[in-house]
């Protein structure tokens, strides 16, 4: 199919230095055999010997292999449909609505593998009318086009890429290394295990239980005849109003947000933050919690929670912002969650429940900074360590654009 062919914007150049043909374009059915398996999800046996490969992200176990050797697995139908995909190489089983294709033919299995991340969907689209793809037939990946390239440079561009993962493998486990830190030192410290000291080398005075409505002054979101509905948001506006998105277990997120203008804003009741509030999801996902300081105030000066959140407003100055920050992020927090939530398909904690929450607070404030100023530390290694992941991320996402456009 010449009319197809391909140039991409970057490019690896051969041993000689030269560069390699234009790209042409070759179908699956043409390099490689499509087969789904024969299995369950049920057939899964927890201490497996084998991969067990079924429609999602996670990988099962299982005691039988019908396939060893080099495959890409990807989802027939389900939510997982253009987005699981899985390179394999060695002994494993899959579900029979799992597609392997495998048996390559002058095809490096890695090229195919991040190609097929990039390009499936937009593929899958040209066989489908509806918006989504929700499944594909074995010959709708049949006759899915693939670049055709020279071999030195399909082994080139899969290795690239394939070490490009590694690397961000390697960042994500010392990630998870910081934040199992983090944990443990915050289970240690609000479970008083790890106790500090004042300058003299004295114990502070006993911490106090005390309800989150004695601390807080706990307001939830207007849910009101004038609550917004679709056709009030915009992509700019007066005021920010807040969706479950924009609050993370790292704290507040903006990177898609959602606006109601000033008339609107005005009809509302509740639910508007001042500056030093702190806001935790309460419904859906729960826990998450960001702190609407002078930063962000700044930068949105009228923000709103819709009504899967709660608002906590300190009642006194009494405490320091950030030890409630951390406070409001330990595990008492997490179990209470877990213990009092409500409903199973969209859980969610009320408001008097979680304002009558006993909790052991620091009374000193001297206690409150030190407490403060050693988790601050840690919770920038962690959120550094973060962005450097999902800047790897955007990295190989912008790369692959690039590559296969």
């Amino acid at each position: 199919m010449n009319e197809n062919k391909l140039t991409p914007s970057i490019r690896f150049k051969n041993n000689d230095g030269e560069s390699y043909p234009e790209w042409d374009f070759v179908k699956v059915k043409e390099i490689a055999s499509i087969n789904t398996g024969n299995k369950d999800t049920k057939d899964a046996v927890e201490n497996g010997q084998y991969d067990f490969y079924v429609r999602s992200p996670i990988v099962h176990k299982i005691d039988s292999f019908s396939y060893d050797g080099e495959a890409i697995l990807t989802v027939g139908d389900g939510v997982g449909v253009g987005k699981v995909f899985h390179y394999v190489n060695g002994k494993f089983d899959f579900h029979q609505r799992v597609y392997k294709i495998s048996d390559f033919k002058d095809y490096y299995g890695l090229l195919f593998y991040y190609y097929f991340q990039k390009n499936f969907l937009k593929e899958a689209q040209k066989y489908n009318a509806k918006t989504s793809v929700d499944s594909v037939r074995k010959s709708m990946i049949a006759d899915m086009y693939v670049p055709k390239i020279e071999m030195s440079e399909q082994i080139k561009i899969g290795n690239f890429f394939s070490k490009l993962d590694r690397q961000i493998e390697l960042e994500e486990e010392k990630l998870e290394l910081l934040e199992q830190q983090k944990r443990g030192y915050m289970q240690k410290i609000f479970s008083q295990e790890l106790i500090f000291k004042d300058e003299n080398g004295n114990s502070y005075p006993k911490w106090k239980s005390k309800k989150i409505k004695e601390l807080f002054n706990v307001i939830d979101g207007d849910r009101g005849k004038n609550y917004p509905s679709e056709k009030d948001f915009y992509d700019k506006g007066h005021t920010l109003f807040l969706d479950t998105g924009n609050v993370t277990k790292n704290g507040f997120l903006f990177n898609r947000n959602r606006f109601i203008d000033k008339e609107k804003d005005d009809m509302l009741r509740k639910g508007k933050l001042e500056l030093n509030d702190f806001v935790i999801t309460s419904r859906g996902t729960l826990g998450n919690i960001g702190f609407y300081g002078q930063n962000i105030h700044h930068k949105y000066p009228n923000i709103r929670i819709n009504s899967a959140m709660l608002i906590l407003r300190p009642l006194n100055n009494k405490f320091n912002n950030q030890y409630l920050y951390f406070l409001l992020k330990n595990d008492a927090i997490d179990t209470f969650m877990k213990h009092y939530r409500v409903g199973s398909a969209q859980p969610h904690i009320t408001k008097k429940d979680f304002g009558n929450m006993k909790i052991s607070v620091i009374i000193d404030i001297n206690e409150q900074r030190k407490i403060a100023k050693f988790l601050t530390i840690i919770d920038k290694l962690v959120i550094n360590q973060s962005t450097k992941v999902e800047l790897l991320k955007q990295r190989k996402q912008g790369l692959l654009q690039k590559m296969f456009i």
